[in-house]
């Protein structure tokens, strides 16, 4: 079969047409569509890192336990009720007088750092008429030489003629109040050395003084200064 050539320049152009057609629909097409959107990918919101009850709250005070639980938690209670009267708030000392007199019982706790230190420490002969190394009794009476029991604040370090250096202290209840007038106070004494305890089994009675071995002494009298909280009990 024989095709003009018009016959072949109409079907060109057809097909010409054709194509142009449908380039145009699609131009058309894609100006008149929406641009396609890229995929929204989350970011994952910021993990809050968790904060320790401990850290909020502060230092672990006696993380191992050192101290016996009701002896802390009233040592605390003294801090609150003596507020105006502790002015310092980074260490307190506590005397455990249910122990005995041979073992570690004047604490110093690091209330910012959370540690404890231990001494040894005596307690008066009146307390302990037998020397059997446990205080039984307690008085607030001159002359008693009894250990006193309650909070007492810090009132520096003194320097004294019989007992050399020492650290005053001033009582803050009933049960102490005339602890100035009765001079009792922390310094050291052959009694409460290391040397004693390893002779005797136990340390020596005071006049109700919170004696210590005079190496111990050193680092209790710088650190202790004034307006600390030392809190006794039985």
């Amino acid at each position: 079969m024989r095709l003009s050539r018009r016959g072949l320049i109409l079907g060109g152009s057809a097909l010409l047409a054709g194509c142009s057609s449908a380039a145009s629909t699609t131009n058309l097409q894609l100006a008149g569509a929406a641009p396609a959107s890229l995929p929204v990918v989350p970011v994952p919101a910021a993990t809050p890192q968790p904060v320790s009850v401990a850290k909020a709250r502060g230092p672990i005070i006696d993380p191992h336990g050192v101290v016996r639980k009701d002896l802390m938690e009233r040592a605390h209670a003294a801090l609150d009720t003596h507020g105006h009267k502790i002015s310092k708030r980074d260490r307190m000392y506590l005397v455990d007088f249910q122990k005995f007199s041979g073992e570690d019982r004047l604490y110093e706790v690091d209330l910012e750092g959370g540690w404890v230190t231990a001494y040894r420490t005596s307690h008066g002969r009146g307390s302990d008429p037998a020397h059997s190394g446990f205080a039984q009794r307690f008085s607030n009476q001159m002359d008693s030489h009894m250990s006193s029991i309650g909070a007492y604040a810090t009132a520096g370090a003194n320097w004294g003629s019989q007992q050399g250096p020492n650290v005053l202290l001033d009582g803050l209840e009933y049960s102490n109040s005339r602890a100035r007038e009765r001079a009792i106070i922390i310094h050291g004494a052959d009694y409460a050395d290391p040397a004693f305890l390893a002779r005797e089994g136990k340390l020596g009675r005071s006049y109700g003084c919170f004696s210590v071995s005079h190496a111990d002494l050193v680092p209790l009298r710088e650190r202790m200064g004034e307006g600390r909280l030392l809190f006794a009990m039985t």
